[in-house]
């Protein structure tokens, strides 16, 4: 594109009635991501989803959240428990592309309303008290590794299944958002490859991208600074609720709402 076209595609972002919000969706997902370790697919993906398509939603979310939130998955590192994030990557990463192309080729509606059922499923999982009690297996995380693989690479979203996993265990609050952040430093950098090849990033989705990523990256590093000193117990109900209002704002049938 030349300077001129990439002028206008930015004007004409800015100019869209819909472009506050928008910024104000990417703030709150900025801030639930750097709190929780995730979230920033289950607040921003629908919404977005909804004004604009699956598609461009997680075109964007994908370029804004592997950037701004490197240098603060960097420091959750030491934190990770390598031998459970090792195999649930490995499995992620090979069940990646079979998301990509559920992305790419689905009706934009249909993906939406499975978007729905996977966070709604998630949250009654979560509501209903079950959680993973046994030591993780080779055979668990391979599971929970393709089901965050495949949310991944469709919508962009992968934490539930690894809440599900990760927070039945012994793990503190801080161990499961290092896990967390971790797996997706390596899960962001497989899906640009993946997205890059399947011509997701637009010159539509790379404006927002930049458009969106500011604001996004500022309230990240507001939230990384939130979560130091709070208790697991306020960790595992502010992951909670950010579910259950990603699952309910998501159903299409409350498009007209909007």
């Amino acid at each position: 594109m030349t300077q001129p076209q990439i002028l206008a595609v930015f004007a004409g972002a800015a100019a869209d009635p819909r472009f506050p919000i928008a910024l104000g969706i990417a703030a709150l997902a900025g801030l639930v991501r750097g709190f929780t370790g995730f979230g920033s697919a289950l607040i921003y993906m629908p919404p977005v989803s909804a004004v604009s398509s699956p598609q461009i939603a997680a075109a964007t979310l994908l370029l804004i959240d592997s950037i701004s939130s490197l240098p603060v998955s960097i420091r959750a590192i030491p934190q990770c428990n390598w031998r459970e994030v090792t195999p649930v990557t490995i499995a992620g990463a090979a069940a990646l592309p079979f998301g990509v192309a559920i992305l790419v080729y689905l009706d934009p509606l249909l993906l939406r309303w499975l978007i729905a059922v996977l966070v709604l499923v998630a949250l009654a999982t979560l509501a209903a008290g079950w959680r993973y009690h046994g030591k993780p297996t080779i055979a668990a995380s391979a599971g929970v590794g393709v089901l965050a693989g495949v949310g991944a690479g469709a919508a962009q979203i992968g934490a539930p299944p690894l809440l599900i996993y990760w927070l039945g265990g012994q793990n503190s609050a801080a161990t499961v958002r290092a896990n967390i952040m971790v797996y997706f430093i390596m899960q962001g950098a497989l899906s640009m490859i993946a997205y890059l090849y399947s011509a997701l990033f637009t010159a539509q989705a790379i404006v927002l991208s930049v458009l969106l990523g500011v604001p996004f990256a500022v309230f990240l590093t507001i939230g990384a600074r939130w979560f130091h000193g709070t208790s697991d117990e306020l960790y595992r109900r502010v992951a909670y609720i950010i579910i259950a209002i990603a699952g309910l704002i998501s159903l299409p049938i409350f498009d007209a709402l909007r």
